[in-house]
């Protein structure tokens, strides 16, 4: 029989998932002989025997990979048979450029809670039990090729145990590089106030003090998380007055989905969501009689609801007996806390105690939100667990490319060749901790990747905190800047995610966004394809009084719109009587044009129809009002507010229209909840109806669907479905959130395609001009 010698190379998620025990074991039944090794571009291997051996060797590399792996390219190529016995596994290489992917951080496997729960077990009751299978990734890398030098692990000798474990093929632990035990690896201890250590066992502890109504921090994967009993009003309230977050819903943790589903509606698809080893927030409908507190989700029917993703949240949700709130441990707008002194710093007005550990964690990244959504599930915050796997461009990317994303739920993006590296949660770009943390991801991903930014996209608004960066980082370095439009954004970013390049007519609404015109955009229809876009139609403009005032204050819009509607003649309001004292005022300064910039945008036509229905006439969140006016429509409405669309070039929808409707339905003395629903179809209405005037015009019968705006279910479902009835085939978000955290996405779509072929339609000024 004829023998062969074979030198493979296998590219993708192939580093710290156990792919190369995998390979050691795979070659060793085959009885093959060779080698398989780590470098910066994967696993390398050279595998020799019987030509039959050979070719089912290589088959199940992809077919047979190991869980967390993600093979995206196996090559071979023909090498001199060299007669050597035995497989072994080579020392990682390091040195040249770094192509390999690093896997996101994964749940506790059920090997591993196995062996959690066994009190014959050596890991019994060890909080930070991981294999190859699962366990910390991302957030404890300093560097690849993935070895345990190059991670924070690196301060932790293993003990002989371990050591063997590691070292043995056919153990599970081969080769898993965060590998420990009690005997040699992380410590948990729990602090007071002043930082001195706890007497007894720290997870006994915390659950007592939980169940007290004590705040206490606890160090996660990714950061410090607050905790409360979530059942607990007074611990709940006091939680949100020390983080200063009013309104915001904290996240509840469960055992198990059965938990879960005590608490909210679990159907199979938020099953699978809940058990996906990535461990997502997944936003579920509330039942009425959920033994949760009410500060935990005020004024939402929603709950955030996650899985225990680490041994020692098994053990903590066991020790404490019911389900706890984990927010993110920070105060209000800043980022999460994640080196120990920070957190003591951050926390110390908020925390009673720290559950803490001596593992350091690399990289902040928050939980990751997800909610299900016809059969799948949509990501709302792509973070821990999903990140740095990459994105395949539709188009790849000739040069490297940055891109800094949006100001608000900032993400940025690095992309070489086909990848794109979207970053975690960054969050609001507001102030100097943030901005830090955003700085600093870039430099990591990029020392990660090995990419150093040849194009840098921005946004095109000029006062943006990533903008400023871009344009400082093309001064310092002479990289290629590229504006990219806030919109053209959106639908790029629904386009990649999508694996398509267009063009689609894309409706883009959102809050805001810098136009090309110098106006606020927001409610946007485009002709759009990956190079560039054409503005074919949005909402009609109105004045925003006061700026990012009329955004905090939703009523000022609802006084405009209702000025547009009724011509200075507006009927009698319940939100005009709340606001009288400043409502003239108000309306004189969007007729001076003085602080009151133009806008297009559907966020806040949502919002001033949130304010006449009474449901809230200032926010203290992003999206808050439009959330909430969501939640107040009664879905089984079907009648919907007509709108008058006119525009021989790009159509103009009169959103006064709208809201001319919603006064005179509440002052026949319709109920709220009808109200809302006919606004939300209403809008559908004039979604479908714009795209079917401007297929006729251009051809184009797909439809991209993108923004904050179509986070809302009830008008993404009655859009789908109209769009769909006029034989329109739709394109949505799954993978990427159709807010502005998939923004930087779009960006390097877009800058990946432009530097490929030039664009021909409308693109951006440069920033600077």
């Amino acid at each position: 029989m004829s023998h062969v010698r074979r030198a493979v190379r296998v590219e993708g998620i192939v580093q710290g998932v156990g792919f190369r025990p995998f390979v050691h074991g795979l070659a060793t039944r085959l009885g093959l002989a060779g080698l398989v090794g780590n470098d910066g571009d994967g696993v390398f291997i050279e595998v020799e025997g019987p030509v039959a051996e050979v070719d089912v060797f290589l088959a199940a590399l992809r077919r047979d990979a190991p869980p967390l792996a993600g093979v995206e390219r196996v090559t071979t190529a023909e090498a001199e048979p060299l007669g050597r016995p035995g497989f072994s596994i080579a020392a990682s290489e390091s040195g040249g450029p770094k192509r390999t992917l690093v896997s996101a951080d994964s749940a506790t496997c059920e090997d591993c809670l196995r062996e959690l729960a066994d009190p014959a077990d050596r890991r019994f009751a060890y909080p930070f039990v991981n294999c190859t299978n699962c366990g910390p990734r991302f957030t404890i890398v300093r560097d690849v090729p993935y070895d345990r030098p190059l991670t924070t692990m690196a301060g932790f000798a293993m003990c002989p145990a371990c050591a063997a474990e590691y070292h043995d093929p056919a153990d599970r632990r081969f080769h898993a590089q965060p590998v420990c035990c009690p005997d040699c690896g992380p410590r948990l201890r729990l602090l007071d106030s002043d930082r001195a250590e706890l007497p007894g066992d720290p997870l006994t502890e915390t659950a007592a003090l939980l169940n007290a109504g004590r705040i206490v921090a606890i160090k996660g994967l990714g950061g410090y998380h607050l905790a409360v009993l979530a059942a607990d009003e007074a611990a709940s309230a006091a939680l949100r007055r020390r983080k200063h977050r009013e309104d915001k819903p904290f996240a509840v943790m469960v055992s198990d989905v059965d938990e879960a589903a005590r608490l909210c509606e679990v159907d199979e698809n938020a099953r699978s969501a809940l058990r996906s080893r990535r461990r997502p927030i997944v936003l579920l409908p509330r039942l009425d009689d959920a033994p949760v507190a009410t500060s935990v989700a005020p004024g939402t029917r929603r709950l955030g609801v996650i899985l225990p993703y680490t041994p020692l949240h098994h053990l903590l949700l066991d020790a404490v007996g019911a389900p706890i709130v984990l927010t993110s441990g920070n105060v209000s707008d800043e980022p999460i806390a994640f080196a120990d002194t920070d957190a003591f710093g951050r926390l110390g007005g908020i925390a009673d105690a720290y559950l803490t550990h001596d593992r350091p964690i690399h990289i902040r990244t928050d939980d990751s939100v997800v909610r299900p959504w016809r059969g799948r599930e949509t990501v709302l915050r792509r973070s821990r667990g999903f990140v740095p796997e990459p994105v395949t461009l539709p188009r790849p990317a000739r040069r490297p490319v940055l891109a800094c994303g949006a100001e608000l739920k900032n993400t940025f993006c690095l992309a070489q060749g086909p990848h794109a590296f979207l970053s975690h949660h960054i969050g609001d770009l507001e102030n100097f901790e943030t901005l830090r943390s955003f700085t600093d991801g870039i430099v990591h991903l990029g020392r990660l990747f090995d990419i150093d930014p040849a194009v840098v996209a921005h946004d095109l608004h000029p006062e943006y905190l990533s903008t400023k960066y871009a344009v400082d980082l093309a001064e310092e370095t002479g990289v290629e800047l590229t504006g990219v439009q806030h919109h053209h954004a959106h639908i790029a970013s629904c386009l990649a995610d999508n694996g398509e390049t267009g063009p689609v007519l894309g409706v883009a609404f959102d809050g805001t966004g810098f136009g090309t015109d110098g106006t606020i955009w927001g409610g946007e229809f485009l002709l759009a394809e990956l190079t560039g876009f054409e503005r074919v139609g949005h909402l009609a403009t109105v004045p925003l009084p006061g700026g990012a005032t009329a955004i905090r204050q939703p009523w000022r819009m609802a006084a405009i719109y209702l000025e547009e509607a009724f011509e200075g003649q507006a009927p009698p309001t319940t939100v005009h009587k709340r606001n009288e004292s400043s409502w003239s005022e108000v309306v004189a300064l969007a007729r001076s044009g003085i602080a009151a910039p133009l806008t297009s945008s559907a966020g806040r036509l949502f919002d001033a129809v949130a304010a006449i229905l009474g449901v809230r006439d200032s926010i203290r969140y992003e999206g808050q009002a439009a959330i909430e006016l969501e939640q107040l429509a009664d879905p089984t409405e079907r009648g919907a507010y007509p709108v008058t669309v006119s525009g021989a070039g790009p159509l103009v929808v009169a959103g006064a229209d709208l809201v001319r409707a919603v006064a005179e339905d509440l002052a026949r003395g319709r109920s709220p909840a009808v109200v809302a629903a006919r606004f939300h179809n209403g809008v559908a209405e004039v979604v479908a109806r714009c795209c079917a005037v401007l297929r006729e015009r251009t051809g184009v019968g797909t439809v991209a669907l993108s923004g904050g705006v179509f986070q809302n279910l009830l008008l993404l479902d009655r859009s789908v479905d109209l769009l769909a009835g006029k034989g329109f085939r739709v394109l949505t978000h799954s993978k990427i959130p159709a807010n502005d955290g998939g923004i930087s996405l779009g960006q390097a779509a877009v800058a990946a395609a432009r530097d490929l072929h030039p664009p021909d339609r409308e693109v951006a000024p440069d920033v600077r001009d």
